[in-house]
């Protein structure tokens, strides 16, 4: 604002003054002293000159003190994504495999839920593990094992005896007659080893391309999408698709990541779904890849409140694995009836 002319009432030069202060936030000590200073009617026009120095020396500090106040003390955290923002098929790419490398560091040590020894245990575990938990897999599994450790024993047993041993899994009768079918497929079509060929595995009774996935990239190092239900999920909530189709998310997948990741990612995902990204209540407040998630605020924000929602080794419990991998952090499962 122009400083009041020479000669100009005190009064006058008082309003002034006022009204700087109020424009300028942080110089209202400097307004003051310009208006102590305006004085008697006669005073020069170079004490208006000083007051203005002194009020700008005085701001100074006031705003570098400003300057240095960090963004996030002085407003909550902000969500990386902007939902009403569109995404380009590029920007998704780069935020999928983003996700990726943040759910590596954090489960170095994602492996197969599933106990197994061979391919056999492993094909015979997975499909066993429909419309049930693979704890509840790997409490069942030994005594079957146990009993008929080949495809040709498991051909030649008793049905009855064999749903009783797996029972426990629920759908005990159409399950029976699926790994008694692919045991004797195995023995008759492929000289007893399951065949390491996703085409030659999907014939196989009860296996589909989740299981024959399943048992490439596991028991014989094929690279492959595992697309179950926590698959499925997540990947819709990330956006990286809106396909329901499992096929059709299995492609779409294989089109963003790089073969080398297929089967590591499946782990990662499916580790992540069961831990935090529930189905039902997501431990959103508790969720490391947050930022990149355009589902987040589904679930529990309050990160105290989102702890108490976490499972297995993230909630300090038991994993589903009867026998883990040496470099889980969590604890081996219970073998059926303990506890």
């Amino acid at each position: 604002m122009p400083e009041p002319a020479p000669g100009a009432s005190a009064t006058s030069r008082a309003s002034a003054a006022s009204r700087a202060s109020a424009k300028t936030p942080g110089k209202e000590s400097a307004a003051k002293e310009s208006a102590a200073e305006a004085g008697p009617a006669q005073a020069t026009a170079a004490k208006g000159t000083a007051a203005k120095g002194t009020a700008a020396k005085k701001a100074a500090p006031e705003k570098a003190a400003a300057k240095k106040v960090p963004a996030k003390a002085t407003k909550a955290p902000a969500r990386a994504l902007n939902p009403a923002k569109p995404e380009s098929h590029l920007s998704m790419v780069r935020r999928a495999r983003r996700i990726n490398r943040e759910l590596a560091d954090v489960y170095p040590y994602a492996h197969p839920e599933l106990d197994f020894r061979n391919p056999f245990e492993l094909l015979v575990a997975t499909v066993l593990s429909a419309q049930t938990t693979d704890l509840r897999v790997n409490q069942t599994t030994p005594a079957l094992f146990a009993a008929y450790p080949t495809p040709e024993e498991l051909a030649a047993a008793d049905p009855e005896a064999v749903e009783q041993l797996i029972r426990p899994t629920g759908f005990f009768r159409a399950k029976t007659k699926s790994i008694m079918g692919l045991a004797a497929a195995i023995r008759d079509d492929f000289g007893g080893n399951v065949p390491g060929r996703l085409d030659d595995l999907v014939k196989l009774p009860g296996v589909g391309r989740k299981t024959a996935n399943v048992v490439l990239g596991n028991a014989f190092g094929v690279p492959g999408i595992t697309v179950d239900t926590h698959f499925g999920r997540l990947v819709r909530r990330w956006k990286w698709t809106d396909e329901e189709d499992p096929v059709k998310v299995e492609a779409v997948v294989a089109e963003i990541f790089p073969k080398s990741e297929w089967t590591m990612l499946s782990h990662r995902v499916v580790f992540h779904g069961r831990r935090i990204c529930h189905a039902r209540r997501p431990a959103c407040g508790a969720c490391p890849i947050a930022p990149l998630c355009p589902a987040y605020g589904e679930g529990e924000t309050d990160p105290e409140k989102a702890k108490k929602l976490l499972k297995y080794e993230k909630g300090g419990f038991p994993g589903q694995r009867l026998s883990p991998p040496p470099d889980y952090p969590g604890l081996p499962a219970p073998p059926l009836g303990a506890g």
